[in-house]
């Protein structure tokens, strides 16, 4: 977590930010700061535009921003391509990850890194040295090897599937982790591994968005801030014990309080 002595670097910057899906306004106002280092959650129920916000920012074409900006270490992120905002470090961990019949799960993610290692000028890395950080990796999310001589999500059950992504992300190690309710559907013990890689990976050079229903995540990955979103608008933000708060009383209290403020 962030301490009051280290200095805050803005590595994402979202202003007035509005996005539409066909004529349907989701996100009507959004403006938020993410800096290095930092452990965002984003709550809010069903259909209040958390994961229209973590999909638009890693890009998903769907998506129509029809107002406002999202700067991304100082880069205009709304013009950057889905393939673009990967290889500059955001990863997004995705709510039902799908299927990728016929693609390797060694080959889908080397393919990855070797792609954000020669966006960045460097070299693609060679398959012992790949093979290497594979493994420790895998120790890491406590997947089962045999599963990774599968194609990615083949057959997994859906705790599989995100321990899979946190495989993902903890290969490509990115500047900023969108996870988009990873706690869905998964069981304690799914859970805690989950969070204990997230957890592992928390640095003062990278920052991480989580959305979520529930607070039992945020239990396991502590936040420096929270944000309730509802009906496409941030209504309070605050600390780790906001997440107390929205499961003592409930959304709608903390919506008719906004409402009267």
């Amino acid at each position: 977590m962030t301490t009051k002595n280290e200095k805050k670097t803005p590595l994402m910057e979202i202003r007035s930010l509005h996005v539409n899906i066909g004529p349907k306004q989701i996100l009507k106002g959004i403006d938020l700061t993410i800096n290095t280092g930092e452990v965002h959650a984003i709550m809010g129920p069903n259909g209040s535009g958390k994961s229209t916000l973590a999909n638009v920012l890693a890009g998903r074409p769907e998506y129509t921003v029809t107002q406002g900006t999202v700067l991304y270490e100082g880069k205009d992120l709304i013009t950057m391509l889905p393939e673009i905002r990967a290889r500059e470090g955001i990863f997004l961990a995705f709510q039902y990850p799908v299927e990728l019949p016929g693609v390797p799960n060694w080959q889908f993610v080397k393919t990855a890194l070797d792609a954000v290692r020669t966006h960045h000028g460097g070299k693609e890395m060679d398959v012992r040295s790949f093979n290497k950080l594979w493994e420790e990796k895998m120790k890491l999310v406590e997947i089962d090897p045999a599963l990774m001589k599968r194609s990615v999500n083949e057959g997994f059950s859906g705790g599989e599937k995100k321990r899979s992504e946190m495989l993902q992300m903890a290969v490509l190690d990115p500047k900023l982790a969108l996870l988009d309710e990873t706690d869905s559907g998964l069981d304690i013990d799914a859970l805690r591994i989950i969070a204990q890689g997230v957890n592992q990976r928390r640095r003062p050079d990278n920052s991480i968005l989580l959305v979520t229903h529930y607070q039992r995540l945020l239990n396991y990955i502590v936040p420096d801030f929270v944000h309730i979103l509802i009906d496409g608008r941030i209504v309070k933000s605050g600390g780790k014990e906001l997440a107390l708060e929205v499961e003592s009383t409930g959304y709608e209290k903390i919506k008719e309080t906004a409402a009267r403020g």
